[in-house]
């Protein structure tokens, strides 16, 4: 169905909008995926904060022109799928590597954040980061620690000085 100048502007700046916000974005191939599969993947970005759409590469080349994700135009060609993480870093990356695990027919082609584009050997690593949730635990791990074991040598001492009151 072709699209009429003012659908093409709304769909360009509904894209920006979110392309503005997000964290990082992965552009995925999806020739071959049936109806059925893209309705599956689409679920699954909505229940894992991930903004995915289906958009031309001439209006997501004007999305994306004055964001971060500028880097992403020359990778844009042939049939993609545009996926931004709005909660962390890894969401979109995450949900592609995944869906890509059962369905070979989704090829990651760019992976993009902080400005800069990447090829899809990086889809792994991005996917890889912690939650935010994983990194408020991890770096609540980090700041226990020294204060645990300032805790247990303390402990320590004071068995040590009542075994020597003992003896």
């Amino acid at each position: 169905m072709a699209l009429n100048l003012d659908s093409k502007k709304a769909v360009v700046e509904e894209v920006a909008q979110y392309a503005a916000k997000a964290h990082s974005a992965v552009a995925a191939e999806y020739r071959g995926l049936t109806v059925t599969e893209l309705t599956e993947l689409r679920k699954t970005a909505r229940e894992t904060g991930v903004y995915l759409r289906v958009v031309k590469n001439t209006l997501a080349k004007r999305a994306v022109a004055g964001t971060e994700f500028e880097c992403m135009q020359e990778g844009l060609v042939g049939p993609l799928l545009i996926a931004f993480s709005m909660e962390d870093p890894g969401g979109a990356a995450r949900l592609i590597s995944g869906f890509a695990k059962t369905h070979d027919k989704l090829i990651t082609k760019i992976v993009a954040i902080g400005g800069q584009s990447y090829g899809a050997s990086e889809l792994a690593r991005l996917a890889s980061l912690p939650t935010r949730d994983q990194g408020i635990a991890l770096l609540m791990s980090v700041m226990k620690a020294p204060v645990a074991k300032l805790v247990r040598t303390l402990a320590a001492l004071g068995d040590q000085k009542q075994e020597q009151e003992a003896a």
